[in-house]
């Protein structure tokens, strides 16, 4: 029997919402990704207004790595987002253990003094943690920047390892612990394992929004403590340059590979 006969007929009402289903779908990532796809080749365009298509050119590639302060800025995001990764990762994984191995008296108001940061405005994040820094008589620079995005990265973490302590067996635990291993131990060498792809999701939520924060970065830094974002918005406000169209073709294509490499961890951790 061929497989046609075997499937159900849909009747016509439905079908007409099955094909709008499908053309609402299709326009959704045409909207989404059409813009994406003239940015990358209006990168190799000649054309210094970057408005019209004159020739093809990788000038704006090889005048995007000369220029000094985007580099400087680069590095200094990628020390920043490195730094407030692992610690994101440490306060997160530690905290969202914590909460879910011991009961405390406060525990769901500390559930939800976590989750604020995740959906206040930057700019009261950023005006609040200046005010927290010249209180406190802090100086500026890298190490308020971290701690800025750190402050709001580590309860991505919290989240993403919560749910995966959700389905951790608690057998796994107790059995280590029944073994001889210390509370610590049993940690390190069974529950954080087991942990590893929320670990890893965390931590890669973590490091993007580091590289992408500028509001709070706006307020916190110095100037010896620049980030990429906030280079790229003094550009930007400039006028159009065609090298900020290179620079966002890079970052396109790391990001597919981070998601990539996402994905082959996730294959590597079932």
């Amino acid at each position: 029997m061929p497989a046609s006969a075997t499937r159900p007929l849909l009747p016509s009402g439905l079908k007409l919402l099955n094909w709008f289903l499908r053309g609402w779908t299709a326009l959704v990532f045409i909207f989404l990704y059409v813009p994406i796809a003239v940015l990358v080749v209006f990168s190799f365009n000649s054309s210094r207004l970057n408005i019209v298509w004159e020739s093809f050119t990788f000038d704006w590639y090889a005048k995007l790595f000369a220029n000094g302060p985007l580099i400087k800025a680069a590095k200094n995001s990628l020390i920043i987002a490195t730094g407030s990764t692992v610690l994101s990762v440490i306060i997160g994984t530690g905290g969202a253990w914590l909460l879910h191995r011991y009961r405390y008296r406060f525990s769901q108001a500390i559930q939800t003094l976590v989750a604020i940061p995740m959906v206040m405005p930057e700019i009261l994040m950023g005006i609040s943690l200046l005010i927290l820094f010249a209180t406190i008589g802090l100086k500026l620079g890298f190490t308020t920047v971290i701690i800025g995005h750190v402050t709001f990265s580590f309860p991505f973490v919290l989240v993403a390892v919560q749910a995966r302590l959700q389905g951790l067996d608690p057998a796994l635990e107790e059995a280590a612990l029944d073994l001889g291993a210390t509370p610590l131990k049993a940690f390190w060498l069974v529950i954080v394992p087991c942990l590893k792809p929320a670990i890893i999701a965390g931590a890669l939520m973590a490091f993007t929004l580091s590289m992408d924060e500028l509001i709070v970065t706006f307020f916190i830094r110095s100037a010896s403590a620049v980030t990429l974002p906030i280079q790229v918005f003094g550009l930007a406000r400039v006028g159009l340059n065609p090298m900020l169209n290179a620079l966002s073709a890079i970052f396109i294509v790391a990001t597919v590979a981070f998601v990539l490499f996402s994905e082959y961890l996730k294959k590597l951790s079932r």
